[in-house]
């Protein structure tokens, strides 16, 4: 093993992400674990237990997270301090770091001092890697959850927001992805049959279901289980969608299903599409700018992109790594950017 290695870690509320890089700043290795944080920190242990051996040990860590926005925690500020106190606990005798925005890396006694600039810092890091290679872009990471959209001007980060409060407004934070997003927060009401059908609110697919049935969910990408824990298949995600408008599957030919998932697919292509049109009328960036994309569903950038007739770039091109991991550096960008970060700090 690299002596001289970092690990960068995203703490996230379903998932945590760690990545492995040399001292040169190229990746080693790239692990996604499912981590349901709200059922309890035992799930946030267990989950690094099984990144570190993954990855093997480091001296060196570097650390950003949404984590603390779960509510297990009564505050946010809480949630910062008992995800930095588990890491220090169980990687005592390595140096940690946690990404804090426009303050750098703060260590422990740091982040208690200020655990708010390290709250849900994690979008921040990944565009600080894309600035260091393209001088004008939208980046855009879209995971199984939520939607980062910033934009990136004179070699610069140009987010308006820097909290989650103040990115919900500006629109450059979406709660809406390719996995865990439930179908109910799509669209009110679906063309099927001949009629627009209301769209029932509850939690009955989710939006995993909808790219199964596309054929483009991304391998690997749903770890959690399905919203009736029930098998992940074509047909049981047509069970599963077809409950959201008070039917069952059988009622309709597979290919129904399928449709109504594209349809569905293009609703959300709309919402994020939307989210580029509010910062793009900024005028902030060329219009030829290339939109940068990251996260499980960078697919659904690329869409934009090819919509717009501008370039698509692959966040894991922007730095060095075996083309083997390409698919895992796009998917855990925050990861892979804290711990580069880091490391660049020391040449």
């Amino acid at each position: 093993m690299h002596a001289d290695a970092i690990i960068g870690w995203d703490l996230g509320g379903a998932h945590l992400k760690a990545a492995r890089l040399d001292s040169s700043r190229s990746v080693l290795d790239v692990v996604q674990i499912p981590c349901p944080l709200w059922q309890g920190m035992e799930h946030l242990h267990h989950a690094v237990t099984e990144a570190l051996a993954r990855l093997g040990p480091a001296p060196e860590h570097a650390v950003t997270m949404t984590g603390e926005m779960v509510d297990l925690f009564p505050t946010r500020t809480e949630g910062v301090t008992r995800l930095v106190q588990a890491m220090e606990e169980r990687l005592s005798g390595a140096r940690l770091r946690y990404f804090a925005g426009e303050d750098g890396f703060l260590e422990g006694p740091g982040v208690v001092a200020n655990p708010l600039r390290v709250a849900s810092a994690n979008w921040l890091a990944s565009a600080a890697l894309v600035t260091a290679s393209t001088r004008a872009a939208l980046f855009v990471d879209i995971g199984s959850t939520t939607i980062d959209i910033v934009p990136v001007r004179d070699g610069r980060v140009g987010a308006r927001g820097r909290d989650d409060a103040e990115r919900l407004v500006s629109g450059e934070l979406v709660y809406s992805g390719v996995v865990r997003t439930p179908v109910m927060a799509l669209a009110g009401r679906v063309p099927f049959g001949g009629h627009w059908v209301p769209v029932i609110a509850e939690y009955f697919a989710t939006t995993a279901d909808i790219y199964r049935l596309t054929g483009e969910l991304p391998e690997g990408a749903d770890q959690h289980p399905a919203a009736d824990r029930g098998e992940k298949t074509v047909e049981a995600s047509a069970r599963r969608l077809a409950r959201m408008i008070g039917r069952d599957a059988e009622s309709a030919p597979l290919a129904a299903w399928r449709e109504l998932a594209r349809w569905l697919a293009r609703a959300q292509v709309r919402h994020l599409e939307d989210g580029c049109d509010q910062l793009l009328s900024l005028g902030v960036l060329p219009e030829d700018a290339p939109i940068v994309g990251a996260g499980v569903g960078r697919f659904l950038a690329a869409k934009v992109a090819a919509r717009r007739g501008v370039p698509f770039v692959p966040f894991a091109s922007l730095l060095e790594a075996p083309a083997t991991l390409a698919d895992r550096v796009s998917d855990c960008a925050p990861a892979v950017a804290v711990a580069w970060l880091a490391k660049g700090l020391e040449l």
